[in-house]
């Protein structure tokens, strides 16, 4: 059966001296995902939320565009040696009987929850898919952004328990933070919270920022510019081709963000204040 956090034996050394002791990790499993009962792709990922992970990534991938798109979304009977049920098969209906011939067909995905953009695609391809232009707004006070990494963390309820998790999460300018998610994979996570959006019908999402725990990479960006989102807002750094995605696409980029402070990479005038 499918778990979020596992617990496992292990040794600690520390002063000296070896103890055992149970630890908790955080759960990893292989998802399917089938399209009509085709297969379409295999991601790594923490259990849970599966459904909008698939929702998110069949957006980021240009195949949906809404709720509406998808018929249904099932758990297939996969079984492990003990004949439980493991919930790592799912399978997507469409609406549409050419998005369905379309995501079936031999691609490389444009961002791939288990490696990212691996090289596949490029800022001009993507483009050609984004159907939301940015939003010029909201403006979010210097304060509020520094003050997200410690609130994030305060909601991270997986990582408190293994340390191995990442988080997404969407923001209000008033701090206040929505769908927190978390995941092995910072792509996953972020999947299943734009996949949450999705479901409840709020895309484009131009009224909040996304925030996520880790690092900005170009597959982040992306997915921030395909949701119509203004602002991403990382903990740690982001790489050289996330930032001219954002320059190019005019969204602000904030990165090393912590109560001390942080830095942006693209887009300030959504930020009151940091004009030069």
């Amino acid at each position: 059966m499918s778990r979020v956090t596992v617990r496992t034996p292990i040794r600690r050394y520390q002063n000296g001296t070896f103890t055992s002791r149970p630890d908790t990790v955080a759960g990893e499993e292989p998802l399917e995902i089938r399209v009509g009962g085709v297969p379409l792709s295999t991601t790594m990922r923490t259990p849970g939320h599966d459904v909008e992970l698939i929702h998110g990534l069949l957006h980021a991938e240009g195949i949906i565009t809404g709720p509406q798109d998808v018929i249904a979304a099932r758990y297939c009977a996969g079984v492990d040696t003990a004949g439980q049920n493991t919930y790592n098969v799912l399978d997507v209906a469409l609406a549409n009987p050419e998005a369905a011939a379309q995501a079936l067909q031999p691609r490389a995905f444009v961002t791939s929850s288990a490696c990212g953009v691996c090289g596949t695609a490029s800022i001009e391809a993507l483009q050609r898919v984004t159907r939301h232009p940015l939003p010029d707004g909201p403006q979010f006070d210097p304060g509020v952004i520094s003050g997200l990494p410690d609130e994030l963390r305060s909601r991270q309820q997986v990582f408190r328990t293994t340390g191995g998790v990442h988080a997404a999460a969407l923001v209000r300018p008033n701090g206040q933070i929505d769908r927190v998610r978390e995941d092995v994979g910072r792509h996953n996570a972020m999947d299943k919270v734009i996949g949450a959006a999705l479901l409840a019908d709020e895309l484009p999402i131009t009224d909040r920022a996304l925030l996520t725990s880790s690092r900005a990479s170009f597959e982040l960006v992306q997915k921030a510019v395909m949701a119509g989102v203004g602002m991403l807002i990382a903990v740690s750094a982001p790489s050289s081709l996330a930032v001219q995605l954002a320059t190019e696409t005019g969204l602000t980029l904030v990165g090393f963000t912590s109560a001390n402070g942080f830095n942006i990479y693209a887009g300030g005038r959504r930020i009151p204040g940091s004009a030069v």
